[in-house]
């Protein structure tokens, strides 16, 4: 590898259902100069807040009636007030609603924090429910049905725009259950080996390797998220240097990350 870089595209208007992000994408590029057209092997990560939006992935809270299960988790989860302050600061039950909504499984619930299984099989905090980014103040944004399948119709869209065969990853912010802060990762991907498996080669002085198995989709997405500010408003990052993880085929998707339940040491 001869060099590795990441830039966020600018330019990108605000994202509404409907929207071709592709096109979108390919006439913020086409307003760069021409050495920074889409290449064969380039990577583009994109913020999953545009892919829902394009998608109509958004929840009105006002159309939202709560159960007796989110008036529950609800109170159960309210941030604890400051020191010297009344009370608990209440979590909204309509926004625990949509989180249930969001989940297959509800793994845990304390300290503000609802940790939940998605529907894709995702284990993150608030079912990876959000309202950073939306438009308005009354609307939360959910993960896409099926990332991989947006990234997969993204990134044939832009070959269709472009002649670019190019990765796509779909990113969004996780929490680690053992460190501090966050790190995006990839919640859909095409066109790039999610996965490089190590295993039984050989390291540098030649002991056998048994468990690296690198995350690559995970890595790129975490590349991405360095390259924008989170009120850049730049939500595509486009990846040069990585074209040994790109192929022609759009390959097995973000899902190939995911453990299957009976692996799961912490059930």
């Amino acid at each position: 590898m001869s060099g590795l870089s990441a830039r966020s595209l600018p330019g990108l208007p605000e994202v509404t259902a409907g929207t071709d992000l592709a096109e979108l994408i390919a006439g913020a590029l086409d307003a760069e100069r021409p050495a920074r057209q889409l290449q064969d092997g380039q990577i583009v990560a994109i913020a999953h807040k545009v892919v829902s939006k394009a998608e109509g992935a958004v929840v009105d809270l006002r159309d939202v009636e709560p159960t007796a299960r989110a008036h529950e988790l609800a109170e159960q989860t309210s941030t604890p007030a400051a020191p010297g302050a009344a009370g608990a600061a209440p979590k909204d039950p309509r926004a625990v609603q949509i989180v249930l909504d969001q989940s297959a499984e509800i793994l845990r619930a304390e300290r503000g924090v609802i940790v939940a299984r998605t529907h894709h099989g995702f284990v993150c905090a608030n079912a990876g429910v959000d309202a950073s980014n939306s438009a308005d103040p009354d609307t939360l944004i959910v993960l896409p049905r099926d990332p991989d399948a947006s990234a997969r119709q993204i990134r044939a869209r832009l070959r269709e725009l472009t002649g670019a065969c190019v990765g796509v990853l779909i990113t969004d912010s996780f929490g680690r259950a053992w460190r501090h802060g966050q790190c995006d990762i990839a919640i859909g991907c095409a066109g790039i080996a999610p996965l490089d498996d190590w295993r039984g080669r050989r390291d540098s002085v030649g002991l056998e390797l048994r468990a690296t198995w690198l995350a690559v989709a995970d890595a790129i997405a975490a590349l991405a998220d360095l390259a924008r500010a989170k009120d850049s408003r730049e939500p595509v990052v486009i990846v040069e240097g990585l074209e040994r993880f790109v192929s022609d085929q759009d390959g097995p998707g973000a899902l190939a990350l995911l453990r299957p339940l009976k692996e799961d040491l912490f059930r």
